[in-house]
């Protein structure tokens, strides 16, 4: 197979744009590329792939098998839109699962809003809307979210913004932003209920726990999900879809918040 090295990631880069100007040891980097198997990671990416089959053979690539129940009630010819909203228990596989479920579904016509950082996966950023979440929201985020919804193609978004973590005993997502229920219904999309089951492993957990014992206010535990995504290789998930939610669904009886949260729990009771 032909090899396409300018696919690659090249943390040297992402770094130095990162670091607006400061030095950053180089033995820093380098450790960080051990961290995150860069050369495991662009052995798969130098393959080319864009896209949905970028998705569908990132599983392959991770020997990853998903089984998928409730995709026979979605109106698959283009004439319904939709908003999946998902937990997101991995921060890595799941993403590209539903990526690959979904696209394959609709034709390729499907949309994720990310951390701008994926678009550094060139193969991915096909399918990105690029929301800055480092530093600050970015001052486009608006124009960005408005045209994605607008849009015809399906919309995936994991509303915690984040992978789930261990909160009260359990692996679950912290609680979801709003937007997608300010933005579905006005734009004639209906809200659909995805439930990823699966869990990182307890190293993730223990980590993003000291952190918080520490005080440490940035995102250390997201510097391993690289990591997390290469030991999760020769897993079997399951993913449960379900039944799309009225239009008028989100009425004034709850606020926006309140009705993120309740979309939450019903994607929990999914079985």
């Amino acid at each position: 197979m032909e090899k396409h090295p300018e696919m690659a990631v090249d943390l040297d880069r992402i770094v130095a744009s990162r670091a607006k100007g400061k030095k950053i040891p180089r033995f820093l980097v380098n450790a960080l590329k051990k961290l995150i198997h860069q050369d495991f990671i662009n052995g798969y990416l130098t393959q080319g792939y864009e896209g949905v089959e970028f998705c569908e053979n990132c599983l392959k690539y991770l020997d990853v098998s998903v089984d998928v129940k409730g995709l026979e009630q979605l109106d698959t010819s283009g004439r319904t839109r939709y908003t999946f909203v998902s937990n997101h228990p991995l921060g890595g596989i799941d993403g590209v699962a539903l990526g690959g479920i979904l696209g394959r579904a609709f034709d390729g016509k499907v949309k994720y809003l990310v951390n701008d950082l994926l678009m550094h996966v060139k193969g991915l950023a096909p399918l990105c809307v690029p929301v800055n979440k480092i530093g600050g929201q970015a001052r486009n985020l608006p124009a960005l979210v408005d045209a994605a919804f607008a849009s015809d193609d399906q919309m995936i978004l994991f509303p915690a913004g984040s992978c789930s973590r261990k909160i009260g005993g359990k692996i679950q997502d912290r609680p979801w932003t709003k937007t997608f229920i300010q933005k579905s219904a006005p734009n004639g999309r209906r809200v659909v209920p995805v439930r990823f089951i699966g869990q990182n492993s307890r190293r993730f957990y223990r980590v993003d726990r000291i952190c918080k014992l520490l005080g440490i206010k940035f995102n250390v535990a997201m510097l391993f999900l690289p990591d997390e995504l290469y030991r999760g290789q020769h897993s079997h998930y399951q993913v449960i879809i379900g039944e799309p939610f009225p239009l008028d669904t989100f009425d004034s009886s709850r606020t926006a918040a309140q009705w993120a949260q309740w979309v939450r729990e019903r994607v929990y009771a999914l079985a």
